[in-house]
């Protein structure tokens, strides 16, 4: 058979065609392919700009979260023999003494680490590395700085502050104790700092970036305020003594102004709870006084600690005559509104000797949760010391018109509450 030129020259033509179709489809596929790869890129590229813009649960390098597993575990290590000897109780929410708390805050400081725990009035050990930290962010110089939380329960928290000369970020880690006595670590998160300040008074707070509305129909507070400069002994001794049984819950004895000759807006029913605890270091049991707190048993306890008569308990506070009894209601959601002032701590911090023998304390409530402030309002109490060991709560003065800046003051009883 012979194939006449002009049948070669067309199968020429037509695998010319047949390549040509191919060769394009290819490229076709190629493109469409590498135009996935661009837009999962951009796609990739967004939802990490959109994440590190809302700032928390911030992507963390495999060596920075072997680095902070392995630190945990060392740490957890040198405090491990307190913790096994530690009476954990029956509980299932282990809660260990404050006493092998602060043995193992010591232990870790001794060690060289900046370690804390949350317990009121500690201070930091090793806190000046901390503080070079902070004041070298303030200038604009890049570092990092790691501090240890000895938590309620012996297990270890540690926090990573990194400084990049524009942004703070803290690198947060937990550990705990498994049923045979092993350090596992619970979670790593990285967030971004939002907001922070190192304020004259040595206390570093700062905001953290957390979920918002509407992402979540509950506020997630971020705040938290950390003790670096410490406080010196007999502001710490004060403090747990005068103030800390008293606090800003419940009744107003540090939240109002008040003296001898001003006291009808005192809560009488409701400080003598806090009154009791600080006499006798336990907790007032309310199931024992039914019909009400008896007359004689309230009045001795309230004029042991407040300038007043027995006429003036019986005129401003709620007072059953018929019973001879004052009437006594825990706090709860028909008397009592949250506030994060109320959570405040109030701390001692300065003493002044007066001309009469009396003693005022410069008090601020330093209040960690949403409002992050060292000192809220700062106020003025006198006391008054007897050779005893007792002592008299004289009168109070928020300073600065600082009680227009706290939430009024909610009475644990109505005043017109009608006995019948």
């Amino acid at each position: 058979m012979v194939i006449k030129k002009e049948h070669i020259l067309l199968l020429l033509l037509l695998l010319c065609c047949v390549l040509l179709f191919s060769c394009t489809s290819t490229d076709k596929k190629i493109d469409k392919h590498s135009n996935k790869n661009v837009e999962q890129e951009n796609k990739n590229n967004k939802d990490e700009e959109e994440l590190l813009e809302k700032g928390y649960n911030l992507p963390v390098s495999g060596s920075e979260k072997t680095e902070a597993e392995n630190s945990c575990k060392e740490v957890m290590e040198l405090v491990s023999d307190l913790y096994k000897n530690a009476d954990k109780g029956t509980s299932l929410n282990i809660v260990i003494k404050s006493k092998v708390i602060r043995q193992m805050v010591k232990l870790l400081g001794n060690a060289g680490y900046q370690a804390r725990c949350n317990e009121a009035y500690s201070n930091m050990e090793n806190y000046k590395k901390f503080e070079r930290f902070l004041k070298k962010s303030i200038s604009g110089q890049k570092g990092s700085c790691i501090v240890y939380d000895v938590h309620t329960d012996g297990g270890i928290g540690r926090r990573k502050y990194i400084y990049n000369g524009k942004e703070m970020y803290v690198l947060a880690a937990s550990a705990s104790w498994d049923n045979n006595n092993k350090p596992v670590v619970t979670y790593i998160s990285s967030s971004r700092i939002k907001n922070w300040r190192y304020s004259e008074k040595g206390w570093f707070c700062y905001e953290v970036c957390v979920p918002e509305y509407p992402e979540v129909s509950e506020m997630v507070d971020g705040s938290f305020l950390v003790r670096v400069k410490p406080i010196n002994s007999k502001k710490r001794k004060y403090s747990k003594k005068y103030v800390f049984g008293l606090g800003y819950q419940g009744n107003n004895l540090l939240c109002s102004d008040w003296n001898a000759s001003h006291i009808k807006d005192l809560d009488f029913n409701g400080m003598y709870e806090y009154l009791y605890k600080i006499k006798y270091k336990k907790k007032f049991n309310p199931e024992k006084y039914p019909d009400g707190i008896p007359k004689e048993e309230f009045e001795k306890l309230v004029m042991e600690y407040i300038p007043v008569t027995a006429g003036s308990i019986q005129k401003y506070a709620v007072f059953n005559k018929k019973k001879q009894a004052y009437l006594w209601t825990g706090l709860g959601c028909f008397n009592y509104a949250p506030s994060s002032f109320a959570t405040s701590i109030p701390e001692v911090t300065d003493t002044r000797k007066n001309k009469d023998g009396t003693i005022t304390l410069t008090v601020d409530a330093v209040c960690e949760t949403v409002l992050c402030n060292e000192a809220v309002i700062t106020h003025e109490l006198t006391i008054k010391l007897s050779d005893n060991g007792s002592f008299t709560y004289i009168g109070n003065k928020i300073l600065h018109n600082g009680i227009k800046e706290i939430p009024s003051y909610q009475y644990r009883i109505n005043k017109n509450y009608k006995i019948i």
